[in-house]
């Protein structure tokens, strides 16, 4: 895998700020510290995506990343939500949840709670977000579809697991559409696919497992279009700040997850 954001003299070395020193190299090509996954640095878990998984909905998939799985369905709705009335366009929208076993210990329902939580709006925004952005919503048509995403089984990264396969079960959904369309203006404009990468045991590692993000000195998520395009970053250091050293190694790490994704997503649905 290459990585276009590396640089300089020496591009096989980063630079990362920690509270024990100063200022460290730290070799990527030869990390002294094996992930518990034992993936080179620069890898992906293994990707599956299952296109077609739910019976009823116009789109679906069922989106692994490792260990973590979310079911990813699109619904079709003839109808917008008020704000939208009378503006001759569509929305696209997420909802995220965790099933109450999808963790090591049971989780309540937030139903049962009477409300969602600050972490779950967000995650769902990110992922409608990072949807629209490759949704052309005139030429979509006074229509609203909604992307569930359920997390079955978690072990980090459960949000750019929705980002990516609620794609694909988006692009399933807008084509069941078909002669309900405008004729001549296709709705999606592109793909979009979403992964992480962070600093652990400071080194730059690609889509983070549960074990690696619970002790992570940074850990960021990156929305791209498989155009080139950046979507969003969501980038927090957990302790000391990181370099930009570091961040750039990072982003490029990711764009090269990215590529994958993308080329998974268009197996999945024989494109």
């Amino acid at each position: 895998m290459t990585h276009p954001a590396e640089s300089g003299p020496d591009s096989s070395t980063i630079a990362i700020r920690s509270a024990a020193s100063a200022f460290c190299e730290v070799p990527l090509s030869t990390c002294p510290v094996s992930r518990p996954s034992g993936r080179a640095a620069d890898a992906l878990r293994p990707i599956v995506l299952e296109p077609g998984v739910a019976k009823y909905a116009e789109g679906s998939c069922l989106a692994k990343f490792g260990d973590t799985h979310v079911l990813c369905t699109a619904s079709v709705e003839e109808r917008v939500p008020p704000w939208l009335r009378g503006q001759n366009r569509g929305w696209v929208t997420a909802e995220y949840g965790m099933l109450p076993r999808s963790t090591l210990t049971r989780t309540d329902r937030e139903a049962a709670r009477g409300r969602q939580t600050g972490r779950t709006q967000e995650i769902q925004r990110l992922i409608g977000r990072s949807l629209r952005a490759v949704v052309d919503l005139t030429a979509l048509g006074p229509r609203q579809i909604r992307i569930d995403c359920d997390v079955v089984q978690a072990d980090g990264g459960t949000r750019t697991a929705a980002v990516t396969g609620g794609w694909v079960a988006l692009r399933q959904a807008i084509a069941v559409l078909g002669d309900r369309l405008e004729e001549g203006v296709p709705p999606l404009t592109g793909q979009v696919a979403a992964v992480s990468a962070g600093i652990w045991r400071d080194q730059v590692v690609l889509d983070l497992d549960y074990a690696e993000d619970q002790h992570a000195d940074a850990d960021a998520n990156f929305v791209f279009s498989a155009d080139g395009g950046i979507v969003e970053v969501q980038g927090t250091a957990e302790g000391a700040p990181f370099s930009m050293e570091a961040f750039q190694t990072m982003l490029g790490f990711a764009r090269g997850g990215a590529e994958e994704l993308f080329a998974a997503q268009r197996a999945a649905l024989g494109t």
